[in-house]
């Protein structure tokens, strides 16, 4: 989910522990475990100080080993931890529950979104994304809000929050079964379905879908329970020749590689190097695939510019190419 999004939940779940009779009765408490459950609900999230070193760390890494089991336990006793320092008369095992709950809360609803994360790690590095809820869905925020303006307008915090809670999770298993309604119409239209990519948009009757054929890739989207192809591509294999190897070996098409499940590549011969770009199809956009890994070769043999990320234009990937000429 979106920063936003994650804070809220972590404000929820400081109005749920109002229903633990210890951090009723304590006031210090309680304000340690709202602290907890608010930097808890964002600390997995912390990997984004990746992006100041380059796209590619970031890429590889962000939802990866911190959204991990030993990190989702290793967050909670952390912050617990320090928070603990500050209040030490605070009964630690309350402060760590509350905050534990926080992360793992974070790390569960991620996996329900089309980016998804590294969850099972250390057993799996296999991306879990579920894709049946909006990375930001307005109406999953909205929720949130309405709580916390309900709270401070004097509304018991553990009830009302349990409330919502008890609509988001209908609301969750509304969309599975929206998901699983568009995977069937999938089957039934396409032959030698290999793989889904689904992603929900705001908008309650449209879904953006790839899909991936023992022949070809397809592109599109669910409209009110029909689907429309926008784009068809032949699957054709990765050469094996020379250009196609050393442009694997590139930081930013590795880190494009162990990201995305579905995409094309395309090499293009100009007069002084030769530039390998792979595409990711799962995130069309008003007829742009933004999502991409661009590596240039020169004739002999070295990398000139290389770039992985989301770019909204051509002119924009080759400003970032041409950076300072050196690989971003």
């Amino acid at each position: 989910m979106d920063t936003g999004t994650h804070i809220t939940m972590g404000i929820a779940l400081g109005g749920i522990a109002t229903l633990d009779p210890v951090v009723q009765q304590d006031t210090t408490l309680f304000t340690a475990v709202m602290v907890g459950t608010i930097i808890g609900s964002h600390a997995p999230d912390f990997d984004t100080v990746l992006k100041l070193r380059d796209n590619a760390t970031y890429i590889r890494h962000h939802r990866g080993i911190t959204h991990s089991i030993p990190a989702v336990i290793f967050w909670g006793i952390l912050i617990s931890a320090i928070i603990h320092s500050f209040v030490p008369e605070v009964s630690f095992i309350h402060l760590w529950l509350w905050t534990f709950l926080a992360v793992f809360l974070h790390v569960f609803v991620d996996i329900f979104n089309a980016y998804g994360t590294q969850a099972y790690r250390p057993f799996t590095k296999k991306w879990v994304a579920h894709g049946f809820i909006s990375t930001f869905d307005p109406y999953i925020f909205s929720l949130h809000v309405i709580g916390i303006i309900a709270w401070l307008l004097g509304a018991n915090p553990g009830y009302t929050w349990l409330m919502i809670y008890f609509i988001i999770v209908l609301y969750y298993i509304k969309r599975y079964i929206d998901k699983r309604e568009i995977v069937k119409m999938i089957h039934e239209n396409f032959d030698h379905v290999e793989q889904i990519a689904t992603s929900p948009t705001i908008k309650q009757n449209v879904w953006r879908i790839a899909l991936t054929t023992d022949q070809h890739f397809f592109v599109g989207k669910v409209k009110d329970g029909h689907i429309e192809i926008d784009d068809k591509f032949y699957r054709v294999p990765l050469p094996d020749d020379p250009i196609m190897k050393f442009a694997m070996k590139d930081k930013n098409i590795s880190a494009f590689l162990s990201f995305s499940p579905i995409y094309r590549w395309e090499i293009n011969m100009y007069d002084d190097f030769t530039e390998v770009r792979f595409i990711d199809l799962r995130y069309r956009s008003e007829g742009h695939y933004p999502f991409v890994a661009v590596v240039q070769i020169d004739d002999n043999m070295r990398i000139m510019n290389s770039y992985t990320g989301w770019v909204f234009s051509e002119k924009k990937l080759q400003d970032k190419l041409n950076l300072d000429g050196n690989t971003v």
